[in-house]
């Protein structure tokens, strides 16, 4: 990737989530720094994630999918769900889990849960768009989310992260 353009890219602002689902028994869950709201009325939100993740399987097969806010307190979420330690099908078992109204495990240790009903998803490169309604919401702690600005690293996509401190793009 060009070093302007990575750069640019990681001049987005981004939250930090882990996005969670479960089907056929199978739970998993996801870093995910590329989500937003798109609508107030129904409330929708919007997550972008890897074709080749099994968790798109996960959503796909459920309609359901949680999104769980990180806070600077709750790093941890982030520090395990990036890292090698993630990369295996049962990867919620190491955390505390409540199940929200669609069934999806949503993580204790978040800052908040918002349980979404997929409405929609769209192909998009190597990603595809999950648009939730979202059908309830858990708040458990005052503190601070984090936000890419906040991490060593910035995801540009596929193996492409950008160092923050080099300002370079990195392969994994």
């Amino acid at each position: 990737m060009d070093v302007s353009l990575a750069t640019a890219l990681a001049s987005l602002t981004t939250g930090i989530y882990v996005l969670t689902a479960r089907a056929g028994g199978v739970q998993h869950g996801m870093s995910a720094s590329w989500a937003t709201q798109v609508s107030g009325e129904p409330v929708l939100v919007m997550a972008a994630v890897d074709r080749q993740h099994l968790t798109h399987r996960l959503v796909l097969d459920s309609g359901a999918f949680g999104l769980n806010v990180v806070g600077h307190r709750s790093r941890h979420l982030e520090d395990y769900f990036y890292s090698a330690r993630a990369r295996h099908p049962d990867n919620l078992a190491p955390f505390a889990l409540e199940t929200a109204a669609t069934g999806t495990p949503l993580l204790a240790d978040a800052l908040a849960s918002l349980d979404c009903r997929l409405v929609a998803h769209y192909p998009a490169g190597d990603h595809t768009l999950f648009v939730g309604e979202v059908v309830a919401v858990r708040v458990r702690q005052a503190d601070r989310p984090l936000t890419s600005q906040d991490l060593p690293y910035v995801y540009l996509g596929g193996k492409v992260l950008f160092d923050q401190a080099s300002r370079r793009p990195l392969a994994p």
